[in-house]
Protein backbone atom coordinates (compact mmCIF):
# COMPACT_ATOMS: atom_id res chain seq x y z
CA UNK A 1 0.00 0.00 0.00
CA UNK A 2 2.33 2.73 -1.17
CA UNK A 3 -0.41 5.06 -2.04
CA UNK A 4 -3.97 5.97 -0.60
CA UNK A 5 -5.52 6.46 -3.93
CA UNK A 6 -5.11 2.05 -3.41
CA UNK A 7 -6.77 1.94 0.12
CA UNK A 8 -10.46 0.88 -1.25
CA UNK A 9 -8.54 -1.88 -3.23
CA UNK A 10 -6.28 -2.82 -0.64
CA UNK A 11 -9.72 -3.10 1.84
CA UNK A 12 -11.23 -5.45 -0.63
CA UNK A 13 -8.16 -7.62 -1.69
CA UNK A 14 -7.77 -11.14 -2.39
CA UNK A 15 -3.96 -10.79 -1.46
CA UNK A 16 -1.98 -13.14 0.96
CA UNK A 17 0.32 -10.47 2.25
CA UNK A 18 0.33 -6.66 1.91
CA UNK A 19 3.11 -4.13 2.80
CA UNK A 20 1.42 -1.06 4.73
CA UNK A 21 2.99 1.89 6.15
CA UNK A 22 2.34 2.95 9.88
CA UNK A 23 -0.99 4.69 10.56
CA UNK A 24 -2.88 2.85 8.30
CA UNK A 25 -6.50 3.12 10.18
CA UNK A 26 -8.84 0.08 9.10
CA UNK A 27 -7.30 -2.95 7.95
CA UNK A 28 -8.67 -5.95 6.26
CA UNK A 29 -8.82 -9.16 8.92
CA UNK A 30 -8.15 -12.14 6.67
CA UNK A 31 -4.98 -10.33 5.26
CA UNK A 32 -1.57 -10.78 6.63
CA UNK A 33 0.16 -7.11 6.80
CA UNK A 34 3.67 -6.31 7.27
CA UNK A 35 4.32 -2.86 8.83
CA UNK A 36 7.43 -0.92 7.12
CA UNK A 37 8.77 2.79 6.83
CA UNK A 38 8.21 2.88 3.01
CA UNK A 39 6.09 0.02 1.12
CA UNK A 40 7.14 1.09 -2.31
CA UNK A 41 10.80 0.30 -1.75
CA UNK A 42 10.33 -2.67 0.69
CA UNK A 43 8.26 -4.29 -2.40
CA UNK A 44 11.46 -3.29 -4.42
CA UNK A 45 13.75 -5.55 -2.35
CA UNK A 46 11.29 -8.45 -2.45
CA UNK A 47 11.22 -8.44 -6.09
CA UNK A 48 15.07 -8.29 -6.69
CA UNK A 49 14.51 -12.12 -4.64
CA UNK A 50 12.44 -13.90 -7.58
CA UNK A 51 13.48 -11.42 -10.82
CA UNK A 52 17.45 -10.69 -11.14
CA UNK A 53 17.02 -6.95 -11.66
CA UNK A 54 20.89 -6.65 -11.83
CA UNK A 55 22.86 -6.43 -15.42
CA UNK A 56 25.83 -8.44 -16.39
CA UNK A 57 29.03 -6.54 -16.23
CA UNK A 58 31.38 -8.22 -19.23
CA UNK A 59 34.15 -6.23 -18.77
CA UNK A 60 36.42 -5.91 -22.59
CA UNK A 61 36.51 -3.42 -25.64
CA UNK A 62 34.35 -5.38 -28.78
CA UNK A 63 36.58 -5.18 -31.90
CA UNK A 64 33.59 -3.64 -33.62
CA UNK A 65 34.59 -0.59 -31.63
CA UNK A 66 36.47 2.79 -32.44
CA UNK A 67 38.17 3.73 -29.11
CA UNK A 68 40.99 6.44 -29.85
CA UNK A 69 44.80 5.34 -28.91
CA UNK A 70 45.12 7.72 -26.61
CA UNK A 71 41.70 7.36 -24.73
CA UNK A 72 42.08 6.53 -21.01
CA UNK A 73 40.43 2.98 -19.56
CA UNK A 74 41.11 -0.30 -18.56
CA UNK A 75 39.88 -3.18 -20.78
CA UNK A 76 40.12 -5.61 -17.94
CA UNK A 77 37.54 -2.98 -16.10
CA UNK A 78 35.24 -1.26 -18.86
CA UNK A 79 32.71 -2.54 -21.16
CA UNK A 80 32.56 -0.82 -24.47
CA UNK A 81 30.07 -2.74 -26.74
CA UNK A 82 30.48 -2.94 -30.83
CA UNK A 83 29.72 0.43 -32.75
CA UNK A 84 30.53 2.31 -30.15
CA UNK A 85 33.07 5.32 -30.88
CA UNK A 86 35.12 6.97 -28.16
CA UNK A 87 37.12 9.46 -29.37
CA UNK A 88 40.77 11.51 -28.39
CA UNK A 89 41.67 12.05 -25.37
CA UNK A 90 38.47 10.86 -23.65
CA UNK A 91 38.76 9.06 -20.09
CA UNK A 92 36.04 6.27 -18.88
CA UNK A 93 36.29 5.45 -15.40
CA UNK A 94 36.26 1.79 -14.64
CA UNK A 95 32.89 -0.14 -14.11
CA UNK A 96 31.41 1.88 -16.79
CA UNK A 97 29.54 0.62 -19.98
CA UNK A 98 29.42 1.91 -22.98
CA UNK A 99 26.24 0.67 -25.18
CA UNK A 100 26.30 0.26 -28.93
CA UNK A 101 26.09 3.12 -30.88
CA UNK A 102 27.01 5.27 -28.17
CA UNK A 103 29.68 8.56 -28.96
CA UNK A 104 32.00 9.71 -25.77
CA UNK A 105 33.55 12.95 -27.87
CA UNK A 106 36.82 14.11 -27.74
CA UNK A 107 38.56 15.13 -24.47
CA UNK A 108 34.93 14.32 -22.35
CA UNK A 109 35.48 12.83 -18.90
CA UNK A 110 33.01 9.72 -18.12
CA UNK A 111 33.16 8.74 -14.13
CA UNK A 112 33.01 5.04 -12.64
CA UNK A 113 30.42 2.75 -12.86
CA UNK A 114 28.12 4.79 -15.02
CA UNK A 115 25.53 3.31 -17.96
CA UNK A 116 25.37 4.75 -21.16
CA UNK A 117 22.86 2.86 -23.16
CA UNK A 118 22.91 2.64 -26.49
CA UNK A 119 23.12 5.76 -29.44
CA UNK A 120 23.80 8.47 -26.79
CA UNK A 121 25.82 11.07 -27.34
CA UNK A 122 28.61 12.79 -25.30
CA UNK A 123 29.79 15.36 -27.45
CA UNK A 124 33.16 17.09 -26.64
CA UNK A 125 35.04 17.97 -23.28
CA UNK A 126 31.80 16.77 -21.15
CA UNK A 127 32.20 16.03 -17.69
CA UNK A 128 29.80 12.60 -16.32
CA UNK A 129 30.03 12.22 -12.70
CA UNK A 130 29.50 8.48 -11.15
CA UNK A 131 26.97 6.27 -11.09
CA UNK A 132 25.20 7.92 -14.11
CA UNK A 133 22.93 6.53 -16.32
CA UNK A 134 21.75 7.57 -19.59
CA UNK A 135 19.17 6.30 -21.29
CA UNK A 136 19.48 5.51 -24.78
CA UNK A 137 19.33 8.34 -27.75
CA UNK A 138 19.73 11.24 -24.99
CA UNK A 139 21.99 13.79 -26.23
CA UNK A 140 24.42 15.58 -23.86
CA UNK A 141 25.95 18.40 -24.87
CA UNK A 142 24.93 19.54 -28.44
CA UNK A 143 24.82 23.71 -28.97
CA UNK A 144 22.84 25.69 -27.14
CA UNK A 145 20.31 27.72 -29.27
CA UNK A 146 21.74 30.86 -29.52
CA UNK A 147 21.60 33.49 -32.47
CA UNK A 148 21.00 37.12 -33.43
CA UNK A 149 20.01 38.98 -36.46
CA UNK A 150 22.62 40.65 -38.83
CA UNK A 151 21.64 42.23 -42.32
CA UNK A 152 18.57 39.82 -42.48
CA UNK A 153 20.36 36.63 -41.65
CA UNK A 154 19.95 34.85 -38.06
CA UNK A 155 23.80 34.19 -37.37
CA UNK A 156 24.96 31.58 -34.94
CA UNK A 157 26.98 31.94 -31.61
CA UNK A 158 29.22 29.54 -30.63
CA UNK A 159 28.43 27.77 -27.99
CA UNK A 160 31.85 26.84 -26.19
CA UNK A 161 30.83 25.50 -22.56
CA UNK A 162 30.28 22.17 -21.38
CA UNK A 163 27.57 20.22 -19.98
CA UNK A 164 28.69 18.57 -15.97
CA UNK A 165 26.27 15.91 -14.89
CA UNK A 166 26.98 15.16 -11.21
CA UNK A 167 27.58 11.93 -9.51
CA UNK A 168 23.62 9.45 -9.62
CA UNK A 169 22.12 11.79 -12.09
CA UNK A 170 19.85 9.85 -14.50
CA UNK A 171 18.67 10.83 -18.01
CA UNK A 172 16.04 9.88 -19.62
CA UNK A 173 15.44 8.31 -23.25
CA UNK A 174 15.66 11.29 -26.18
CA UNK A 175 16.50 13.57 -24.01
CA UNK A 176 18.64 17.07 -24.93
CA UNK A 177 20.78 18.91 -22.25
CA UNK A 178 23.11 21.64 -24.47
CA UNK A 179 26.17 23.01 -23.85
CA UNK A 180 26.48 26.21 -21.97
CA UNK A 181 27.79 29.75 -24.22
CA UNK A 182 30.20 30.11 -21.71
CA UNK A 183 30.90 28.01 -18.76
CA UNK A 184 28.96 24.79 -18.04
CA UNK A 185 25.31 23.36 -17.75
CA UNK A 186 25.23 21.83 -14.67
CA UNK A 187 22.92 18.98 -13.30
CA UNK A 188 23.51 18.58 -9.31
CA UNK A 189 23.93 14.91 -7.75
CA UNK A 190 21.27 12.74 -7.48
CA UNK A 191 18.29 14.43 -10.10
CA UNK A 192 16.53 12.30 -12.03
CA UNK A 193 15.54 13.52 -15.38
CA UNK A 194 13.00 11.52 -17.80
CA UNK A 195 12.19 10.95 -20.96
CA UNK A 196 12.07 13.76 -23.93
CA UNK A 197 13.03 16.59 -22.04
CA UNK A 198 14.70 19.41 -23.14
CA UNK A 199 17.36 21.17 -21.29
CA UNK A 200 18.70 24.24 -22.45
CA UNK A 201 22.11 25.91 -22.43
CA UNK A 202 23.69 27.81 -18.78
CA UNK A 203 19.95 25.95 -17.06
CA UNK A 204 21.39 25.27 -13.46
CA UNK A 205 19.57 22.60 -11.39
CA UNK A 206 20.06 21.25 -8.56
CA UNK A 207 20.61 18.15 -6.44
CA UNK A 208 17.65 15.26 -6.15
CA UNK A 209 14.93 17.28 -8.15
CA UNK A 210 12.61 15.69 -10.38
CA UNK A 211 12.07 16.62 -14.02
CA UNK A 212 9.49 14.50 -15.68
CA UNK A 213 8.72 13.66 -18.85
CA UNK A 214 8.63 16.82 -21.60
CA UNK A 215 9.76 19.49 -19.48
CA UNK A 216 11.24 22.59 -21.27
CA UNK A 217 13.20 24.95 -19.23
CA UNK A 218 14.99 27.96 -20.83
CA UNK A 219 18.68 28.99 -21.14
CA UNK A 220 19.99 30.25 -18.22
CA UNK A 221 17.34 29.68 -15.48
CA UNK A 222 18.14 27.89 -12.10
CA UNK A 223 16.12 25.07 -10.91
CA UNK A 224 16.74 24.36 -6.42
CA UNK A 225 17.41 21.27 -4.74
CA UNK A 226 14.44 18.90 -4.59
CA UNK A 227 12.15 20.26 -7.15
CA UNK A 228 9.50 18.92 -8.94
CA UNK A 229 8.59 19.45 -12.48
CA UNK A 230 5.94 17.69 -13.46
CA UNK A 231 5.25 16.57 -17.31
CA UNK A 232 4.81 19.46 -19.61
CA UNK A 233 5.88 22.14 -17.54
CA UNK A 234 8.62 24.67 -17.86
CA UNK A 235 9.97 27.76 -17.35
CA UNK A 236 11.44 30.79 -19.40
CA UNK A 237 14.85 31.61 -19.58
CA UNK A 238 16.88 33.63 -16.36
CA UNK A 239 14.75 32.88 -13.80
CA UNK A 240 14.61 30.95 -10.15
CA UNK A 241 12.33 28.31 -9.18
CA UNK A 242 13.50 28.17 -5.23
CA UNK A 243 14.02 25.05 -3.42
CA UNK A 244 11.39 22.68 -2.98
CA UNK A 245 8.76 23.80 -5.55
CA UNK A 246 6.78 21.86 -7.46
CA UNK A 247 5.21 22.77 -10.77
CA UNK A 248 2.27 20.73 -11.98
CA UNK A 249 1.75 19.57 -14.94
CA UNK A 250 1.58 21.98 -18.23
CA UNK A 251 2.92 25.11 -15.99
CA UNK A 252 4.93 27.17 -16.79
CA UNK A 253 6.74 29.83 -14.80
CA UNK A 254 7.45 32.94 -15.93
CA UNK A 255 8.95 34.78 -12.80
CA UNK A 256 11.12 33.73 -9.92
CA UNK A 257 9.27 31.66 -7.58
CA UNK A 258 10.10 32.33 -4.10
CA UNK A 259 11.37 30.29 -0.99
CA UNK A 260 9.58 28.09 1.18
CA UNK A 261 8.28 25.71 -1.46
CA UNK A 262 4.14 24.95 -2.16
CA UNK A 263 2.74 24.12 -5.46
CA UNK A 264 2.50 26.30 -8.63
CA UNK A 265 -0.08 25.72 -11.62
CA UNK A 266 -1.15 27.47 -14.89
CA UNK A 267 0.11 29.58 -17.31
CA UNK A 268 1.73 31.65 -15.83
CA UNK A 269 2.82 29.93 -12.66
CA UNK A 270 0.14 30.66 -9.66
CA UNK A 271 0.49 29.07 -6.18
CA UNK A 272 -2.13 26.53 -6.59
CA UNK A 273 -5.07 27.31 -4.22
CA UNK A 274 -5.02 30.90 -6.55
CA UNK A 275 -5.55 28.91 -9.60
CA UNK A 276 -7.61 26.87 -8.81
CA UNK A 277 -10.37 29.40 -7.50
CA UNK A 278 -9.38 31.15 -11.02
CA UNK A 279 -10.25 27.68 -12.80
CA UNK A 280 -13.84 27.00 -10.36
CA UNK A 281 -14.75 31.19 -11.50
CA UNK A 282 -14.10 30.16 -14.88
CA UNK A 283 -16.21 27.36 -15.08
CA UNK A 284 -18.96 29.74 -14.12
CA UNK A 285 -18.54 32.12 -17.02
CA UNK A 286 -21.47 30.10 -19.17
CA UNK A 287 -24.13 30.88 -16.46
CA UNK A 288 -23.12 34.25 -16.21
CA UNK A 289 -23.01 34.65 -19.58
CA UNK A 290 -26.31 33.36 -19.79
CA UNK A 291 -27.61 35.22 -17.17
CA UNK A 292 -26.22 38.77 -18.30
CA UNK A 293 -28.36 38.17 -21.62
CA UNK A 294 -31.36 37.74 -19.77
CA UNK A 295 -30.87 40.45 -17.85
CA UNK A 296 -29.88 42.64 -21.38
CA UNK A 297 -33.01 41.39 -23.04
CA UNK A 298 -35.21 42.40 -20.01
CA UNK A 299 -33.97 46.29 -20.48
CA UNK A 300 -34.77 45.54 -24.13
Amino acid sequence: LGNEKYYQAFMNTEAGIVLIPPGVPDRPESVTLIEVENPSIAFGEIVKFFVNTKKIFTPGVHPAAHVAADVQLDPEAVCVKAGAVIESGAIIGNGTEIGSGAVIGERSQIGEDCMIYANCTVREECVIGDRVILQPGCVIGADGYGYELLDGKHVKIDQVGIVELCDDVEVGANTTIDRARFGKTKVGKGTKIDNLTQIAHNVQIGEHTLVVAQVGLAGSSKIGNYVTLAAQSGCVGHINIADKATLAARTVATKDIPTGGGVYMGMPARPMREEMKKMALISRLPALVAEVKRLGSKCD
